[in-house]
């Protein structure tokens, strides 16, 4: 077997060696997700508050063909500028290390490389998932297979707000991987605290969450589990105020041709807009609150390994 073509930050490296909790952080949020420069003060500050719930953080992506666990200051810096940067998944994280790109991880691509690099839990914004319309154009993330599949928990205020919520979650109910929400009853819709829908499993502390994790381990089970950790009150959107202004930005994408990749970035830029800012403030408290509860939970799991 050759060796596993990760590079590890000093921090990463030593928590390692040490069994000290570490948190995955995925990087499209910094490349496709956030203007400069708040991509670079928010992805330090959810380093910050990984580390200051007793957690090493580990910021993934490809920089000139080489898959890198943990980023060094300058190398975040360097990615929050750079221009061009490939969103990968699943289907192309390979071949963009094979012709030497650079490239930001998208939950999928961070989920394999966080499995890879021995590490349980991933903290992000929202994951990926049914889009709307998929009836027709079968736009479906590869998240969701890589939820079924990998074995991380991945914490996230629920899918994106501008999927298809119910198609999305009937999805992972079929791949028979386990939705639970954190604290509450019913979903969060990533900007919004709560939905509609209910949650078909609910946990109250990382120790359940990590134990769960454990046992699916232990009957073999393959595939990780989706923790939904809802938005602070405090900084959420109402769905009601949401609903017009996505679908006024859905039917901007249609009338331009945005489509694959291209929507979801095309999306959440155009909510900055009609929100006055407002999405982006709620998605960096929601990034925060979501890397304090991964931080939690991977505590859990390295102190029963």
């Amino acid at each position: 077997m050759s060796p596993l073509p990760l590079i590890f930050s000093a921090e990463v490296a030593a928590a390692r060696a040490e069994g000290r909790a570490i948190v995955a952080l995925e990087s499209t949020i910094i490349t496709h997700g956030m203007p400069w420069p708040q991509n670079l003060q928010t992805a330090k500050a959810v380093e910050a508050a990984v580390r200051g719930a007793g957690a090493v953080p580990a910021t993934i992506a490809v920089l000139a063909g080489q898959l890198h666990v943990g980023l060094e200051p300058d190398a975040l810096e360097r990615l929050a500028q750079a221009q061009g940067v490939a969103k990968l998944s699943r289907a192309d994280l390979a071949v963009c290390m094979a012709r030497g790109g650079t490239g930001a991880t998208t939950v999928a691509a961070t989920m394999i490389a966080a499995h890879l690099a021995g590490i349980a839990v991933f903290a992000t914004g929202g994951i990926g998932g049914v889009h709307r319309g998929a009836e027709t154009s079968f736009d479906i993330s590869a998240d969701l297979q890589e939820l079924a599949q990998t074995p991380v928990t991945v914490v996230a205020a629920g899918a994106k707000a501008i999927l298809d919520l119910p198609k999305t979650y009937e999805v992972l109910e079929t791949l028979g991987v386990p939705v639970i929400a954190f604290g509450q009853d019913n979903l969060p819709a990533f900007w919004s605290a709560t939905s509609d829908i209910p949650a078909p499993l609910r946990m109250d502390s990382a120790a359940e969450i990590a134990a769960a994790a454990k046992m699916r381990a232990a009957l073999g089970l393959p595939g990780g589990q989706l923790v939904a950790n809802p938005v602070p009150l405090a900084d959420q959107i109402p769905a009601e105020t949401l609903a017009p202004l996505i679908a006024r930005a859905l039917e901007e994408a249609a009338a331009q041709g945005i489509a694959a990749k291209a929507v979801t970035p095309f999306l959440l830029g155009r909510l900055f807009e009609l929100t006055e800012g407002a999405s982006l403030k709620a998605n960096i408290a929601l990034v925060l609150n979501n890397a304090r509860l991964g931080a939690a939970i991977a505590r859990e799991m390295a102190a029963s390994a």
